[in-house]
């Protein structure tokens, strides 16, 4: 096999659904200081002795209900997904699934292959969308890993493809077999951030004030609500969906000082105004995780029935699909 090596990241999982797993992999993920930027000490006061203690118990709760006889759907879709691509690059790349939180652990990985380092490094962030917390964090993470290294090899980062036409046009097949005229609406339904995070992407300028959700701005190449609300318009040509029928929001949110419009607050309005039947499309997330199976499908759903809708259907995520390991490799460059 060739000494060149793809890493596919994900965000992460605990190994196990039980409270001290749950509390490790929380403590890990929020304090890491792109995900909650705050200073460090009271980033450390609010995780450690806040946050995690009164969440964990909770979160746990929820891992049990996304738990299935394979395990973690995150993993083992991610390790589909890195066989998948494995087969198809056959020996011109050591193929990796990694987590940035959790294991298998993208610093762990890093780190064993200090002393024997490849000749080309590609690391590839599952995430449509660049986001400070997301991809940002794994780029840091891995330069301020491999800068310490003897023999520094080729790196190269594949960054956010939400408008590459590769990944558009296997989202568009793979919403296309859902028959999206049986549906009385289309909610395109993104994972939300803080306001504080897109207001760091552009200081002058406050989010809340911009008009991207009717077209991409000049300075949008980085604001994660610019790219999403691009998304839905790009999905929405693809599948020639009328301008009424299809809308935004932004889910998993954990103040109100959080992205919107919110996707539970859109879904009560969606039934109360009579839509009976919606289709839910999670375009931020490319494996099926907490936030779609528990939060959209679950959660949402019961909302949904008890504001009077009758059926709120989530199209599943690209997962480790055959599909999904071609266009990553090809938009890999690979």
């Amino acid at each position: 096999m060739a000494n060149k090596v793809l890493l596919i990241v994900n965000t992460g999982t605990p190994d196990k659904p039980e409270v001290k797993e749950v509390r490790r992999f929380l403590s890990e993920f929020l304090n890491d200081k792109r995900v909650i930027d705050l200073p460090w000490l009271l980033r450390k006061i609010l995780v450690n002795l806040i946050i995690v203690p009164f969440r964990a118990p909770k979160s746990t709760k929820l891992y049990k209900r996304l738990w299935t006889g394979e395990g973690s759907p995150l993993l083992y879709n991610l390790k589909k997904l890195e066989t998948g691509v494995q087969l198809r690059l056959k020996n011109r790349y050591n193929v990796m699934g990694v987590m940035r939180y959790g294991t298998p652990s993208l610093r762990e990985t890093l780190n064993l292959m200090k002393n024997n380092p490849p000749e080309e490094l590609v690391v590839f962030p599952l995430f449509p969308h660049y986001a400070s917390s997301t991809t940002g964090s794994v780029i840091e993470l891995t330069a301020g890993i491999v800068k310490n290294w003897n023999v520094i090899p080729e790196l190269r980062f594949v960054g956010q493809f939400y408008s590459r036409p590769e990944y558009l046009d296997t989202m568009a097949d793979h919403i296309i077999r859902y028959e999206t005229d049986k549906y009385d609406h289309i909610l395109f339904s993104y994972h939300g951030l803080p306001l504080s995070h897109i207001h760091s992407v552009h200081p002058e300028r406050d989010c809340r004030d911009c008009n991207c959700g009717e077209k991409f701005p000049d300075d949008g190449a980085f604001c994660y609500k610019a790219t999403c609300y691009e998304t839905t318009r790009l999905l929405s040509a693809k599948l020639k969906l009328p301008s009424d029928k299809a809308s935004t929001s932004f889910q998993s949110r954990l103040t109100k000082k959080w992205l919107s419009p919110f996707t539970d607050e859109t879904l009560i309005k969606l039934a109360r105004s009579g839509r009976k039947r919606v289709l839910v499309i999670a375009p931020s997330f490319v494996a099926d995780c907490l936030e779609t199976t528990i939060e959209i499908k679950e959660e949402y759903l019961n909302l949904f029935k008890s504001e009077g809708g009758q059926e709120l259907t989530v199209v599943e995520s690209l997962n480790g699909s055959d599909e999904w390991a071609k266009t990553l490799i090809d938009i890999a460059d690979i």
